[in-house]
């Protein structure tokens, strides 16, 4: 008869993870916060999360940047998505999918609140053509989209 480790069931594989971002645009602004969580630690980076379960990337967006900052958004669009390996500190990698939208704010009035203060340090606009510059460090998919030229405005500016 075979060993006892014959009869184990492999270890399952890491899952790729699939996110959505938010590029929230006012003026040539972009609304980021800075990251709390483990991944990106310190990194400002874009508002969004996890795709649920039956979830749309337009209802994913607006429902994690009202869960995020109280915002409510409009004009929601898919601009590109990323594939990244994500590693850190010595902890296995992370494979992040990430879906980026475009919106804008449904009343430019709103102000960003840091509903989640656990998982963001407070939200601020910052202009995208200085962004190579600061804040720094931005979260590592953000930060290779900007030195990449990536813009997320529209071409024809109406």
């Amino acid at each position: 008869m075979g060993s006892s480790s014959e009869s184990k069931s492999p270890s399952p594989s890491p899952v790729p993870q699939l996110g959505v971002a938010v590029f929230l645009l006012k003026e040539r602004k972009v609304l980021l916060g800075r990251r709390l969580s483990s991944i990106g630690h310190n990194t400002f980076a874009l508002p969004g999360g996890h795709l649920e379960f039956g979830e749309s990337f337009e209802e994913c967006a607006a429902r994690e940047l009202k869960e995020e900052t109280g915002l409510d958004i409009e004009k929601i669009e898919f601009l590109t998505a990323t594939n990244n390996l994500h590693s850190e500190g010595g902890k296995p990698p992370v494979h992040l999918v990430c879906i980026f939208m475009r919106a804008v704010l449904a009343d430019p009035n709103q102000v960003p609140q840091t509903v989640e203060p656990e998982k963001c340090g407070g939200w601020d606009w910052y202009d995208w053509d200085n962004l190579s510059k600061e804040p720094k460090p931005l979260f590592g998919p953000l930060e290779i989209m900007v030195q990449g030229g990536f813009d997320p405005f529209p071409s024809d500016k109406k």
